[in-house]
């Protein structure tokens, strides 16, 4: 389709996959009022959603939440994002917790949309940043995340077949990224200068694709292995721009600005 200037303007291609079929109805007659957007549905099942991607590929896959079974939800997305993985996954949450949220995430869920808390615009934006290659997720999704990085053994970052990414210091450094502690105090911890700990952070930027601590602490949570012998974690593409976080308010959720808020990259 064309914009109103008369340029080319791609069309972004999303299913909607819910097993609410009154609901996947009426979520898929607003987005096809949106413009930008060409919309398919089917049936929130794994081997619905293969069957309609093989049918009509996708850019980006709306999936409704399963409350009953999340266990099932997981290994759905998991299958998902296996044979799909540059297709960016966004989970259609009436509630959440913390499991839910890091097992997503891990699954490779690129967006944790709260329909029972967000309005409708809000969630195009999120298709919109998810299709660029960015998260969506709220500062206390984040909060679990990042919990769950903290809580657990120190981790080597990995590529799908176990092979660690970074040097020993560098995974060293990237833990002590993950517990929140800042350059000055890790080049305390490990007995190296500030200047060192930035500079193998830059570098840690450059060799992962991402622009600053947020998006490496997720990145980490996504593609980590506590020892060689790990099994292989799920493939997922490189992170390519930013982490997008809206501004979590319990009563309710609000954006950062007119819609969202990004970190953008760092200087």
């Amino acid at each position: 389709m064309k914009d109103p200037s008369g340029a080319s303007r791609d069309l972004i291609r999303v299913l909607v996959a819910d097993s609410n079929q009154t609901q996947s109805q009426l979520l898929s007659s607003a987005l096809r009022r949106q413009p930008g957007l060409k919309i398919t549905c089917c049936g929130s099942e794994l081997s619905d959603c293969l069957q309609a991607l093989r049918s009509a590929p996708a850019d980006i896959l709306l999936l409704g939440d399963s409350p009953s079974d999340h266990d099932h939800l997981i290994e759905t997305l998991r299958n998902l994002h296996a044979n799909h993985p540059r297709l960016g996954l966004i989970l259609l949450l009436d509630s959440y917790d913390r499991n839910l949220v890091v097992n997503a995430m891990r699954s490779g869920v690129r967006g944790l949309f709260c329909r029972a808390t967000q309005p409708f615009r809000a969630l195009c934006r999120c298709i919109a940043v998810v299709y660029q290659g960015q998260f969506w997720a709220n500062s206390e999704q984040m909060g679990y995340v990042i919990e769950a990085l903290t809580s657990s053994p120190s981790m080597r970052i990995i590529n799908a077949k176990g092979d660690g990414l970074l040097s020993p210091r560098d995974d060293q450094i990237v833990n002590l990224v993950a517990e929140g502690i800042c350059n000055r105090e890790i080049a305390q911890q490990l007995g190296i200068k500030e200047n060192t700990v930035k500079k193998s952070l830059l570098r840690t930027y450059d060799k992962l694709g991402v622009s600053n601590r947020v998006e490496l602490v997720l990145y980490a949570l996504t593609h980590r292995g506590a020892e060689k012998s790990a099994p292989n974690p799920p493939k997922r593409p490189p992170l390519s721009s930013q982490l997008v976080v809206d501004d979590l308010d319990p009563h309710p959720v609000k954006l950062l600005g007119s819609d969202c808020g990004c970190i953008t990259k760092a200087n």
